[in-house]
């Protein structure tokens, strides 16, 4: 059966797994499956710190969520937010996906676009309203917003526009300390462009014509780990030596940008067997895209939940465009335009 599986390119940029490396005009890339769980797990690499701004803005919103804290504030702002998750059941997540999911393709004619229209409306409409936010589809779209502007170096208009989506989610938060209502907001930006990309690569990846037909004995599950692994939405994540460190072999000296490349990772040989190849079900390396250590995504379960939810419908129900994939331009993020369906 495995020989039915597809052999997977890597996205365009991907590097070639093989020691940090250095270039004046990049940084430090670390590529090897090994090395980019060292430097995940090691306290001489911290996320990047961020400045913070006026309560209620997309700088203060950065600087309150776990994702960029200090390590004296991440275990306690990580708390909030695996607080806020632990009565979330991911079984009910999907089933809150399986028929938000349902009702769009109901109502959409014979053709949907599966970004506009599923992937990223659906997993922030579910996740807002288990986690008690007052307009779930109005939540949804203002952490469309947030997200757009929420790593750092964006424009001035993008910020803007961010500023004011954060005020409209405080005010649909729950109430709570303003800590609280940062981490809740947080779980919903760190979901928004992940779990898009994940649904929009599976549906790129899964759905005929354009890909073989899955069979239906494949598990959803499965299924995602290995689009997780091959076309990740998140492609890396960044860090900064705050001692000097040896990394795979390489000394890098304290103040040193970092940039850990899961793409690259994902596809090490040494960690996974014929990398290539989509092979479901597989055993060897843990997956890296959702992080590891103390780090780690605290939503990976429910993130699954969502885009399982989402996914089962469309293996059901819909065959995907051949026409090619575009993506939005983005760093480290890979999140399709745009991908459409017809509806069966």
């Amino acid at each position: 059966m495995t020989d039915t599986w597809p052999v997977i390119a890597p996205a365009p940029g991907t590097p070639a797994c093989g020691p940090p490396s250095f270039a004046p005009e990049r940084g430090w890339w670390v590529t090897r499956h090994a090395d980019v769980r060292a430097a995940l797990t090691d306290p001489a690499l911290r996320v990047p710190p961020v400045d913070t701004g006026p309560f209620g803005t997309l700088a203060w919103l950065r600087a309150t969520v776990s994702r960029f804290s200090a390590p004296r504030q991440h275990v306690d702002r990580r708390a909030v937010a695996v607080a806020a998750l632990a009565p979330l059941d991911p079984d009910e997540l999907r089933h809150d996906a399986v028929r938000l999911t349902v009702a769009v393709l109901d109502r959409a004619g014979d053709r949907v676009d599966v970004i506009r229209e599923l992937a990223r409306p659906v997993p922030l409409r579910a996740l807002a309203a288990r986690l008690g936010f007052a307009d779930p589809a109005a939540a949804g779209t203002a952490v469309a917003v947030v997200a757009a502007a929420y790593h750092p170096g964006v424009d001035p208009a993008s910020t803007a526009r961010a500023d004011r989506a954060v005020a409209a989610l405080l005010a649909l938060a729950p109430a709570g300390p303003p800590v609280v209502r940062a981490n809740l907001i947080g779980l919903l930006v760190q979901a928004c462009d992940a779990t898009a990309g994940l649904i929009g690569a599976a549906a790129h990846h899964l759905l005929p014509p354009a890909a073989p037909e899955t069979p239906a004995t494949a598990l959803t599950a499965d299924l995602l780990a290995e689009v997780l692994r091959l076309d990740p939405p998140v492609r890396a994540t960044r860090r900064v030596t705050v001692d000097a460190v040896r990394l795979g072999g390489q000394d890098l000296p304290a103040g040193t940008p970092v940039l850990l490349r899961f793409d690259a990772a994902n596809r090490d040989p040494r960690a996974f067997t014929d990398p290539a190849r989509f092979q479901p079900g597989r055993s060897g390396a843990g997956l890296l895209t959702f992080g590891t250590g103390e780090r780690g995504c605290p939503g990976d379960r429910h993130a699954l939940a969502l885009a399982s939810g989402v996914l089962d419908v469309l293996r059901e129900r819909c065959r995907r465009s051949p026409t090619p994939v575009r993506h939005e331009p983005h760093p480290t993020v890979r999140v399709p335009t745009d991908l459409e369906v017809s509806v069966r």
